[in-house]
């Protein structure tokens, strides 16, 4: 959660400033803040606003501030409500010392009790503010010194960014479990929580890793390890530019990412065929339970993907919450490969689970979008969506990407473990291959999704149904519809439907029933056989033309047939992300920025 953006070098800093806080608005909206060295002045001067990042360039309209170095901070609330007070940056008590601050201070109570006691009075109720009094207690010799000196102090996971008067030439960033990185330009560098916030400057980057320290001035960067000692790092170039996160004429991000999906499938579909030597394929053979570990979205990508390594590597499959098995006592081993599927690479509770399987013995296979994040470096297999950036914070095309590297995974892996043949993997690969048509036949019916959307939009509850392959994809479309329009939405396997939430149905409830013409489908019809006796609407998201299923479903969203139905759950995912979208946007919705949600949750 939240974003960092700093800045030393020749440029004014304020716009630069502003403009990395505006790539940065999808990980925190609450708040924002910025915080300037001015050289003439000798001081900081600190400018923050409840709100999004335009209501704080229009408090900052005509103010004239100078200086070429600045730290910069949008929020997303953790400790106490979005306010001025509560806002980044956080100042010392003496005005010499201003700190941004993503993560959480695990015993900032602790130490705010102990700096009370020292005289030292508190203008919010955030944990950030601890540290910027901590580093003015503590201040000894240098601005390095003092912020490793504290950092000892601290427990959690955090990324801080320092800048001070008494060291006016430098930016001091410090990074443990959240992310940071360091942008390397010609006379000026910078600091940022990730890669967009700084990109139309340079394309050379240093990722930061736990319990690193940079030193930037505008004329070098230096690394250090939590010990002092400096470490040697080589930046790697990115290959994508700014454009790729612009919204290319499009009214939404959301929207431009489910358009592009016919592309990032081809791309992930490539670039895996380009890793086909990864040696998680030699450690697949020795493997005898695989255990999936994800949050959100990429959790139902998780439930997907048990069927598919099932089916095809023929090995026992555990899906779980991450939050949840981090803390369960369950047993793994040398034999039990860690699957741990974040879009981010940096979600806190993938990661820290991640780590401490491995701990106990556990392979650990990533799976991200984000080349070089934390999760990719700490796992022992890593494999790649090609997504690109995706800005909105509801995900959709990196859940496809990430629908297909788990099918691609399973079928390599069915191959390599001596369950499916050569043919066979040829064949199962021509047909996903053949994805990026496919969907691009869905996006034609964009319209007629809209339609759909406005005859339901003011409904207060949707059900979503779906079953086997396809159940996870209700659970999706339930959570893109709740996440963007705020309408409340369940899913549910079809077959549980009769356990329960049966007692939801009547006249007022649109009822989406995923039912391609696959296995199960004779099941599902019965499932809507259901929903219409007790007077439901049924929207139905279907490749069939029977006259039962036409007869029995209000509205028909068409998807088009697949010749091998394991590929149903990615071509019905598509409509889902199209109806929510709709919905979202009817009722005035800010979709790429919903309330009370960040893209990348680094925090427990």
């Amino acid at each position: 959660m939240c974003g960092i953006v700093g800045y030393v070098g020749y440029r004014k800093v304020v716009p630069v400033l502003l403009h990395g806080l505006q790539r940065l608005e999808y990980r925190g909206y609450d708040s924002a803040g910025i915080a300037v060295l001015d050289e003439e002045k000798g001081k900081i001067i600190v400018e923050k606003k409840v709100g999004k990042i335009k209501d704080l360039q229009e408090h900052l309209w005509g103010k004239d501030i100078k200086g070429s170095i600045g730290i910069a901070h949008t929020r997303w609330a953790t400790h106490g409500p979005p306010s001025v007070e509560n806002a980044h940056p956080h100042t010392s008590q003496n005005g010499e010392i201003a700190v941004v601050h993503n993560g959480i201070i695990e015993n900032y109570a602790q130490l705010k009790e102990e700096l009370i006691k020292k005289g030292y009075q508190f203008k919010s109720q955030t944990d950030t503010e601890v540290i910027a009094h901590l580093l003015e207690e503590y201040y000894e010799e240098n601005l390095l010194n003092t912020v490793l000196k504290v950092a000892k102090m601290l427990e959690g996971a955090y990324a801080i960014g320092v800048i001070s008067t008494l060291e006016p030439d430098k930016i001091v960033a410090l990074r443990k479990g959240s992310p940071l990185i360091v942008g390397i330009g010609e006379y000026e560098n910078f600091i940022a929580s990730d890669i967009p916030a700084v990109l139309e400057y340079t394309k050379k980057f240093i990722t930061l890793d736990d319990e690193e320290i940079a030193v930037i001035t505008k004329d070098k960067v230096e690394i250090y390890n939590i010990n002092g000692q400096k470490v040697e790092k080589k930046p790697f170039t990115v290959n994508w530019d700014i454009a790729a996160a612009e919204k290319g004429g499009y009214k939404h991000f959301m929207l431009k990412e489910i358009y592009e999906q016919p592309k990032t499938i081809t791309d992930t579909i490539s670039g895996f065929f380009s890793d086909l030597n990864n040696p998680v394929y030699q450690e697949i053979k020795n493997i005898e339970k695989v255990v999936i570990i994800a949050c959100g979205t990429s959790y139902h990508a998780g439930l997907v993907g048990k069927f598919w390594v099932e089916k095809y590597a023929k090995l026992p499959v555990i899906v779980d919450y991450a939050s949840e098995f981090r803390y369960r006592d369950f047993p793994v081993d040398e034999k039990t490969l860690i699957i741990a599927i974040s879009q981010s690479g940096e979600t806190a509770d993938t990661r820290f689970a991640a780590i401490d399987s491995k701990k106990k013995g556990a392979k650990v296979l990533s799976i991200v979008n984000v080349v070089g994040s934390s999760l990719s470096r700490e796992s022992d297999f890593v494999i790649y969506t090609y997504c690109g950036p995706e800005i909105g914070v509801a995900a959709t095309k990196t859940f496809t990407a990430q629908l297909i590297t788990l099918l691609l995974f399973a079928v390599k892996s069915g191959l390599e473990r001596g369950f499916i043949s050569g043919d066979e993997f040829e064949k199962i690969h021509k047909d996903i291959s053949h994805l990026p048509v496919l969907v691009n036949e869905i996006l034609k019916q964009d319209k007629k999704v809209e339609e759909i959307s406005y005859k339901y939009h003011n409904a207060k509850d949707f059900l979503f149904l779906g079953r086997g392959l396809n159940y996870p994809i209700a659970f999706e479309g339930a959570l893109k519809l709740k996440e963007i329009s705020y309408i409340h939405a369940e899913g549910y396997p079809a077959g549980e439907m009769k356990h329960g939430p049966i007692a939801l149905i009547d006249e007022n409830l649109p009822v989406v029933c995923i039912a391609p013409k696959d296995s199960l489908y004779e099941k599902m019809i019965s499932n809507i056989q259901e929903v219409k006796a007790r007077k439901g609407i049924v929207i139905t998201i279907t490749d069939s033309d029977d006259k039962e299923i036409l007869s029995l479903s209000d509205n028909i969203i068409k998807i088009p047939t697949v010749n091998n139905e394991n590929l149903y759950p990615i071509v019905s995912a598509v409509p889902l992300q199209l109806l929510a979208y709709h919905i979202a946007t009817i009722l005035g919705k800010d979709v790429d920025q919903p309330r009370n949600l960040a893209k990348t949750v680094t925090v427990e």
